[in-house]
């Protein structure tokens, strides 16, 4: 299929081909979102790519906000409805059958197998999620200071991750990271 004619159909394809591999839901594939937005079909830059991911996870609600943001950014309200729901169906589709199938089989040993293999790759998922959107936004050694910063704070304490939001952001607020 070759959605490139219209904006619609493009968002529709992208983000249902894109569901199937966001193992660790929608904030697993932000590289891929990034790439697709930004790099291939450049309907935003690097900051407002950027600046749709904060107010996606600063608004109440579920992390695939950000498909809805990029949706709207690229076709207005239909384009939000149909990147969310090119986005959420596949993968509520592809999980429904997997659960029935993993329910069938109790006595088997792949569901555990598969469990455990997924772990190891929604973690670096995430990861490289962190690290493209530390590439877009970290414009100073300030922030590469503070980004970096908090994630050893992160990975190495349990501290609340709420804490280090709130100090990035008075760090931010107070105009130290340029």
């Amino acid at each position: 299929m070759n959605p490139q004619g219209s904006p619609i159909l493009t968002l529709a394809w992208t983000f249902a081909v894109m569901s199937l591999f966001a193992v660790g839901g929608a904030n697993s594939a932000i590289p891929e979102m990034h790439r697709v937005a930004v790099d291939v079909h450049h309907w935003m830059s690097d900051k407002q790519f950027t600046d749709l991911f904060a107010i996606s996870q600063l608004s109440p609600g579920p992390n695939v906000l950000i498909v809805t943001l990029i949706g709207y950014a690229v076709a207005g309200l239909g384009g939000a409805l149909v990147a969310t729901v090119a986005m959420c169906l596949p993968t509520a589709v592809l999980a429904y059958c997997v659960s029935r199938f993993l329910t069938r089989s109790t006595r088997s040993r792949w569901p555990s197998i598969i469990q455990a293999a997924l772990v190891p790759l929604s973690i670096g998922l995430m990861a490289a999620s962190g690290f493209i959107l530390a590439q877009t936004s970290d414009r100073t050694w300030a922030a590469i200071l503070v980004t970096a910063g908090a994630a050893v704070l992160a990975a190495t304490t349990r501290l609340n991750p709420l804490w280090l939001l709130l100090a990035g952001g008075c760090v931010g607020f107070a105009g130290l990271l340029g």
